[in-house]
């Protein structure tokens, strides 16, 4: 309704009685002062009558001239506003209750408070007046005035009375009907208010007045031409507020007849209730520029409209929806489309939103639920839509599209129709790929079998086939790859899937494994001949050493060559190996003098390599072989002297004993042995140095010596080792022969009675291997940790790894870590470096030990062999730490070299960091297109999809789309309550946007 914020009042003169002084009949001296007080008083000298009329009063005792004095000083105190005022006037009643002049005095007082615009002071004086007492004149005045301030004190039915008792009057008539018409159309009676107003038309100081009124009447009556044709010519004589009021009505005419350009100027310059604009404001001037073509001012005026819940706000959010599209501005759209399509004033709007919220959720993804849930819901809630097979068809095709392959199979499990059935092939088929990405191998399985299960799509059975194969193959399952590589291979399809190319590599893998090393050559000549290989450095390198290996297994030595040196010529990863192994290969075709050659050149080339204490050792056993004994005695001295923590030390020692014992230098032979004895005790090598060193003891009849010697040494029992060994013997049948459950009861049984045994170190470990193997990995932790408690050994770098397996599959950091150090620096194995590095990097980081963390980390990005998906973790782990001590420069960096390598939930996080530090410097757009892309290839993800919500509302906020952001905020408020952290992040922006909205909507709209 459009009313004025004040009345239009006019000047409403004061008809006081002429006073003049009432003189007895005689003129007489003392009346002097009296008179010259009426004078004053005539001439509203107020204060100085009133003390002229006290001293009459106080000097004459003629009882009128004293009721006329009481009068006129009540009427000064009145006048001078005295604050007993009212009191003297009483008095002046209750004293001279005969005097002439005490409804006179009524009438007065009434009178002179309402021409001062005092009416409530005024109704009280009015209602002590002898209306009966009054002349016609006096009467007339009397009911105006009195029925004016009814009306001013906001009492309409005794106004009305009042009012209407003068309607005729020819002095009052004209103000009483304009007073009257006014009340009419307060009370929404514009037919009444018309014909009162017209009664008046015709007077010209109200006539302006009554056009704003008639032309709002007439707007609220339907008859927007008239109010049109009434207000314009009333805008320039009309006041701030009155403007305002008569541009809202015109313009809002305009708008109702259609004609919105005409509309636009005058909508745009009222300024609101208070200075503040509602949603149905905001709307139509967002529609006249909608229906104009100028979307960017209708998005503009349709986005502030951010509380809205009715048929206006609903009309708003689909317009601004179209507003969106007809810019490009989809992300946009789709938000306002599903707010429409929530509300249910209108079905029709509710349902063209509703289907333009799906067709989008699909081009471009929704971050609020999956794409087939939306197109699913609405196939549901409008089963009788003109778009069904449109609809049904984005459905199908949406399984694929929008990546969200979790959701989208618990769906389709729900409706297993056939046309569904190639959807469910690719939805389980990508569904398993998500999950091998992460690791959940069992999972993935189940998928791949249901994916082949559904062979509407041969490429798609093909492709199932082969991730299954790989599947199998990580879960040790060699025998099972096997044949689903083969049934890879077999298939019609599979030269047309981007696995093929590795194809011939994967299936060598897989008989390298079986130890069917022919035909894992064959496969591995396949792929290094393959022109996919070309392409593939790290996995032609590697082919070329595995194919070396396999030729070497099978003896076929210059084949192995001819690969390693492939190997080496590339330059790549584990060049070291293929030299060193070229190196051994010559020793198996009687060329001695060759092999030591190259292995010396090997060690003088890689004096850091894991295998050059592996090339010494074979470089003095050649010399002992080539009867160069010195030579090896020095080249064995090497290796102890520069590799101390070398596992060959010990057997080099006992090389060198054996060396001596064979020229028949005891002494020295027996130096040896007991170097052997003292440094690595209860070794294999300790246990041949005891039983050799006896040799020359008996041979030299030295045997007590002997018996002295071995008394000294805790694990050699002599008169048990008879018992010992064949107590092992028994036991280690068992585990050769994998009969899990008969080895751990007979290692057991030896471990207990041969505490410090001759074979107590091996029991210990296959004792551990054997409980790994059962599943108790509990009961093998004590004997992996007497395994490294022990001096190194063969079986050191494998208790490690087992150990520290076990340690962090129980989340136990603490004792993971000490073992994982030991395995970083004593692993011979790469593959064991890299695990222990990869953990330790992990374990700093749940430890807050962030430096060390991202120590680790660097370590694991150095090896340039180092798979995707433990690159992934190190630099998530980088990145992560970053964040964590404030060192944003390296979260963007490696936030940035994570989205070229992960997938899955890693992949997710980075894209929110990526729109995250986007935001940060300002690039808006470039920020939501990644939260776009995160919310479309990443919907799976739900954590990080709702953060990007977040900065997307952030993103839109800067763009000054308020309505967007605040949409936003509250579907992340709504929709993710499960993630509170984001939820009290979301929630905390819109208060701010809100109480920042509230500040501008309440200032003047233009």
């Amino acid at each position: 309704m459009h009313k004025p914020n004040r009345l239009f009042l006019y000047t409403l003169p004061f008809w006081g009685l002429s006073l003049s002084a009432q003189q007895s009949s005689i003129y007489t001296n003392e009346l002097r002062d009296f008179d010259r007080a009426v004078t004053l008083y005539n001439d509203k000298q107020y204060q100085a009558a009133q003390i002229l009329f006290e001293k009459t009063k106080t000097e004459n005792r003629e009882m009128e001239v004293q009721a006329d004095c009481a009068y006129y000083i009540a009427n000064c105190a009145i006048r001078l506003d005295q604050m007993n005022a009212d009191e003297l006037m009483e008095n002046f009643v209750e004293d001279y209750p005969t005097s002439t002049k005490q409804n006179q005095a009524y009438v007065e007082v009434a009178g002179y408070y309402f021409s001062q615009g005092k009416y409530p002071q005024a109704l009280e004086w009015y209602d002590k007046v002898d209306e009966s007492n009054m002349s016609v004149t006096d009467r007339d005045r009397y009911n105006f005035q009195k029925g004016y301030s009814y009306f001013s004190a906001g009492d309409k039915k005794q106004a009305d009375k009042y009012l209407n008792k003068v309607i005729n009057s020819k002095e009052y008539g004209s103000q009483a009907k304009y007073y009257l018409g006014f009340m009419s159309y307060e009370s929404d009676d514009y037919k009444k208010a018309n014909q009162l107003f017209e009664q008046v038309e015709d007077k010209d100081k109200y006539k302006e007045k009554m056009s704003y009124f008639q032309a709002d009447m007439n707007f609220k009556l339907g008859n927007f031409q008239k109010a049109i044709d009434l207000g314009v010519p009333q805008l320039p004589k009309s006041d701030a507020n009155e403007k305002s009021e008569l541009n809202k009505i015109i313009g809002e005419s305009y708008f109702n007849l259609g004609k919105y350009d005409k509309a636009i100027p005058y909508l745009k310059e009222y300024h609101g209730k208070k200075g503040k604009w509602n949603n149905t404001d905001f709307y139509q001037l967002g529609y006249a520029y909608y229906k104009q073509g100028d979307y960017e001012n209708a998005i503009t005026q349709f986005n502030k409209i951010i509380e809205g819940n009715d048929f206006v706000a609903q009309n708003a959010y689909y317009h601004l929806g179209e507003s969106y599209l007809k810019t490009g501005k989809k992300q946009q759209a789709l938000n306002a489309f599903k707010n429409a399509s929530e509300m249910e004033y209108d079905v029709k709007i509710q349902e063209d939103a509703y289907l333009n919220y799906a067709k989008l959720s699909y081009e471009i993804g929704n971050p609020y639920q999956s794409v087939p849930e939306v197109l699913g819901s609405f196939l549901q809630k409008y089963p009788a839509t003109p778009f069904k097979q449109e609809v049904q068809t984005l459905l199908i095709n949406s399984y694929i599209t929008s990546k969200n392959y979790k959701e989208a199979l618990a769906l389709l499990e729900k409706d297993k129709s056939a046309v569904n059935k190639p959807a469910y092939q690719k939805v389980t088929f990508y569904r398993g790929l998500e999950l091998f990405t992460d690791g959940n191998y069992q999972e993935a399985m189940a998928m791949f079998k249901k994916s082949i299960a559904e062979p509407r799509d041969a490429k798609i059975t093909a492709r199932a086939t082969y991730w299954k194969a790989e599947t199998e193959y990580v879960l040790d399952g060699f025998n099972e790859a096997l044949i689903s590589y083969k049934q890879f291979g077999g298939s019609v399809k599979a030269k047309n899937t981007p696995e093929y190319k590795n194809y011939s590599y994967n299936l060598a893998y897989t008989y390298f494994k079986l130890k069917e090393y022919e035909n894992a050559a064959k496969y591995f000549q396949e792929y290094v001949s393959s022109a996919a290989a070309k392409g593939d450095a790290v996995r032609l390198n590697d082919a070329y050493l595995r194919l070396g290996d396999s030729n070497f297994v099978t003896a076929k030595y210059w084949p192995a060559m001819e690969a390693y040196n492939k190997a080496i010529e590339m330059k790549g990863i584990d060049a070291d190996y293929a030299f060193f192994q070229k190196g051994i290969s010559y020793g198996f075709v009687a060329r001695n003098e060759k092999k030591i050659e190259d292995l010396t050149k090997f060690v003088s080339t890689y004096p850091k390599s894991k295998y050059a204490d592996d090339a010494l050792y074979e470089i003095g056993n050649t010399y002992v072989t080539e009867k160069q004994t010195e030579k090896a005695i020095a080249a064995y001295d090497r290796l102890i002297n520069e590799y101390k923590g070398s596992s060959y030390t010990a057997k080099a020692i006992m090389r060198q004993a054996l060396i001596y014992y064979n020229a028949e230098k005891d002494e020295q032979a027996l130096v040896k042995f007991k170097k052997v004895v003292a440094e690595f005790p209860n070794t294999p090598e300790a246990m041949e140095a005891v039983s050799t060193a006896r040799n020359i003891y008996v041979d030299n009849g030295r045997t007590d010596e002997y018996a002295a010697w071995v008394k000294t040494l805790g694990f050699v029992d002599v008169s048990d080792a008879d018992l010992d060994n064949t107590a092992f013997e028994a036991a280690e049948k068992q585990y050769l022969q994998n009969n899990t459950k008969q080895a751990i009861s007979t290692l057991s049984s030896y471990v207990a009675k041969f505490p410090n045994g001759i074979s107590a170190l091996k029991a210990n470990f296959y004792l551990a291997q054997s409980y790994y193997a059962d599943g108790l990995e509990t009961n093998s932790i004590p004997h992996y940790e007497f395994v490294i408690s022990k001096s190194r050994s063969e079986f050191t770098e494998q208790a490690l790894a087992r150990l520290s397996q076990i340690h962090l599959k129980k989340n136990d950091c603490a004792k993971a870590v000490p073992v994982l150090k030991r395995l970083e620096t004593e692993a011979d194995f790469p593959q064991n470096v890299t695990f222990a590095q990869s953990n330790l990097m992990k374990c700093c980081y749940d430890q807050q030990d962030y430096a060390n963390a991202v120590v680790y980390a660097d370590k694991v990005l150095a090896n340039n062999k180092t798979e995707d998906r433990v690159k992934s973790d190190a630099q998530i782990i980088v990145a992560r730490s970053a964040i964590k001590t404030n060192n944003e420069p390296k979260a963007r960096e490696a936030y940035a070299k994570l989205q070229t390598i992960a997938k899955g939930e890693l992949a997710a996080e980075a894209l929110y960091y990526d729109s995250y530090f986007k935001n940060k410097d300002g690039k808006y757009e470039a920020s939501n297109t990644a939260v776009q892309k995160l919310s479309k290839d990443y919907s799976g993800y739900k954590y990080f999809g709702a953060k990007g919500l977040v900065v997307m509302a952030k993103n839109f906020y800067g763009l000054k789309d308020s309505f967007q952001a605040t949409y936003i905020l509250e579907s992340v408020i709504k929709n993710f309550a499960s993630y509170a952290d984001v939820v009290a992040e979301a929630q905390k922006e819109l208060d701010v946007i809100k109480a920042e909205e509230a500040k501008r909507n309440s200032s003047i709209q233009n």
